[in-house]
């Protein structure tokens, strides 16, 4: 289930078409589109570290128009590489270890009321970490020659919904927007996480929960464990 149709995606992506094509002739680099695009959302989790949020959100979304051309100019300029994937991927967890922690960081100044201190720093960290596990997820799936492109909150559901609110209306009354929206992050991510498990557990032909079949083992010795890797 994507929340965003990729009919819109699409249309999202073809209205850079002209900046892509100028890139090209520019012969700028897709791995410097990249290292730009980190160095905005390392801002923006900087800026809601400190409390401005409406930039935060801003520079959120800015960086997503990055995140859009870094992959197109390597594709129509066959400037992609290895080490690009690679890069790209390893950024893109940098930029959001920044982000979550920016917001961590606000919470834990006094950004919100003091009995959601601890809550919002926790569900901060539990967002950061789901955020990881569904880029985990769908790499491993496709090292494993498995599309994994399902979920509720993949990245550009995970900057929308986080960008679009703070942007227009700041962190909210005593950081309360900032934090429901970052639990609803924490709790969308790690149903990503799931959903993502059983949809490579179809396509394997796994059954999640079957009982293992148990092994023919020595008279008097219990059966053994049975691993579930490769299941």
């Amino acid at each position: 289930m994507n929340l965003i149709p990729q009919a819109v995606r699409r249309n999202a992506t073809n209205l850079l078409n002209p900046l892509v094509l100028l890139l090209i002739r520019m012969h700028v680099r897709p791995n410097a589109i990249t290292t730009v695009g980190t160095l905005v959302v390392i801002a923006s989790g900087v800026a809601f570290a400190l409390g401005r949020a409406h930039w935060g959100g801003f520079l959120l979304l800015f960086s997503g128009i990055f995140d859009m051309l870094d992959g197109r100019v390597a594709r129509d300029g066959a400037a992609g590489t290895t080490f690009g994937a690679f890069y790209d991927s390893t950024l893109d967890r940098v930029g959001e270890s920044a982000l979550y922690t920016g917001i961590a960081v606000f919470f834990l100044n006094g950004g919100v009321a003091p009995n959601l201190m601890a809550t919002g720093v926790i569900v901060a960290c539990v967002a950061l970490a789901g955020s990881l596990m569904v880029s985990y997820t769908r790499a491993r799936a496709e090292g494993l020659g498995l599309e994994c492109n399902v979920g509720v909150a993949q990245r550009a559901e995970r900057l929308l919904l986080l960008g679009v609110p703070t942007l227009a209306l700041g962190s909210g009354p005593h950081g309360t927007l900032l934090f429901w929206i970052t639990a609803v992050l924490a709790a969308a991510t790690m149903i990503t996480v799931a959903q993502r498990v059983i949809h490579v557990a179809r396509l394997t032909g796994t059954e999640l929960g079957r009982a293992p079949r148990p092994r023919d083992t020595l008279p008097g010795h219990a059966p053994a464990l049975q691993s579930r890797k490769g299941t």
